[in-house]
C-alpha cells in the first residue's frame, strides 16, 4: 500500500520511531495498527525528515495482507481506499494528515523505487516582512540575502559530487549524491526560496547547502567557498546548519511501473558500502 503524507514537523523528533518520543512514522505505524489491525505493521518513507522539518509531499509504503484492506470496506459503499484514508485521518493528530491510500504496484518501495525527492527551504530576509503565522515553517534571517551571489555560488555543486562537508556521515554509507538543482528565487511573498532537488540526501545535507549559501549571501564568504568545500570531503564546523523549521520535503518522483523493481536494484546497489559491492 501506497500513502501520500502531509505533516507539521514541530511537534515531532523527526520521523523515525524512537523510544518515548513522538514520531512522525510512530503515529502513522499506530494509526495503522488500530484501524488495520495488523500486529508489527512497519511503514517505510522516501526521505526521513529531521525533528522540526515539514513534509507536504512524503510517500510510505507498508505491507498489508490484501484480506484485511478488502475487509477495510465492510458495508461502505465507498472504495477501500478513500474508506481507510478517512478512518486513518480519524485517528491521527491534526499535524499530520494522510492525502491518499492505494494499492502500490509491484516492486515499489518509498525509499529505494524514489528517483528523486525535492525540498523547499524558505527564508524571511526582511523583518518588517514576516509573517507570524508562518514562523513555523520559514526561517526569521533579517539580513538582506543576495540570491545572485548565492546562484553563482551554487552552479558548482550541481551533479554528482561528495556531500560529505555538507552532512553528517553515517558509519558504512556513502556521502555520495547527484544534486540536479540548487536555485534560489523569491516567491509572491518576498521569501527568499532555495529549491534542492537529487536522487537522495544525506543527514542534514539540505541544511547543510542552505547554510553554506546564505553565508555567501550575508557577504561572510565568497562565491567560491562552497565549491571549495567540496574537495574536503569530510564535514566542515565553517558550515552552519540552517534551522530545521524553514525547510519542507515537498514531492518524490518514481520511474513508470514497469520500471520499479529495476531502479530499486540499482538504488541498493548503489547506496551499500563498498565492500559489499
Amino acid at each position: 500500500m501506497r500513502l501520500a503524507v502531509a505533516y507539521d514537523g514541530t511537534g515531532f523528533a523527526g520521523w523515525a520511531r524512537q523510544p518515548r518520543l513522538r514520531t512522525v512514522q510512530g503515529c502513522l505505524e499506530a494509526a495503522l495498527r488500530a484501524v488495520v489491525r495488523v500486529p508489527g505493521l512497519v511503514v517505510t518513507c522516501a526521505g526521513r525528515t529531521d525533528a522540526g522539518v515539514h513534509a507536504r509531499g512524503q510517500v510510505v509504503h507498508a505491507d498489508i495482507p490484501r484480506p484485511m484492506l478488502a475487509a477495510i470496506r465492510g458495508r461502505s459503499a465507498q472504495d477501500w481506499t478513500a474508506v481507510l484514508t478517512r478512518r486513518l485521518n480519524g485517528v491521527l493528530d491534526d499535524d499530520v494528515r494522510i492525502g491518499s491510500c492505494v494499492r502500490a504496484p509491484a516492486g515499489f518501495d518509498a525509499r529505494f523505487a524514489a528517483l528523486w525527492r525535492r525540498y523547499a527551504y524558505r527564508v524571511c530576509d526582511e523583518a518588517a516582512n514576516a509573517d507570524p503565522l508562518l514562523r513555523r515553517h520559514v526561517y526569521l534571517r533579517p539580513t538582506p540575502l543576495d540570491l545572485a551571489a548565492m546562484n553563482t555560488a551554487a552552479v558548482a555543486l550541481h551533479g554528482e559530487h561528495d556531500f560529505a562537508a555538507f552532512c553528517r556521515a553515517r558509519d558504512g554509507a556513502t556521502t555520495v549524491r547527484s544534486l540536479q538543482r540548487l536555485t534560489w528565487e523569491r516567491d509572491a511573498d518576498g521569501l527568499a526560496v532555495l529549491h534542492v532537488q537529487a536522487d537522495a540526501f544525506c543527514h542534514h545535507m539540505v541544511r547543510g547547502l542552505a547554510g553554506a549559501l546564505m553565508s555567501v549571501g550575508r557577504g561572510r564568504q565568497p562565491v567560491s567557498w562552497p565549491a571549495e568545500l567540496l574537495t574536503a570531503r569530510a564535514r566542515q564546523s565553517t558550515v552552519v546548519v540552517a534551522p530545521a523549521h524553514g525547510l519542507t520535503l515537498e514531492e518524490v518522483g518514481y520511474p513508470p511501473d514497469e520500471e520499479l523493481a529495476a531502479r530499486v536494484e540499482r538504488t541498493r546497489a548503489h547506496r551499500a558500502p563498498a565492500s559489499q559491492r
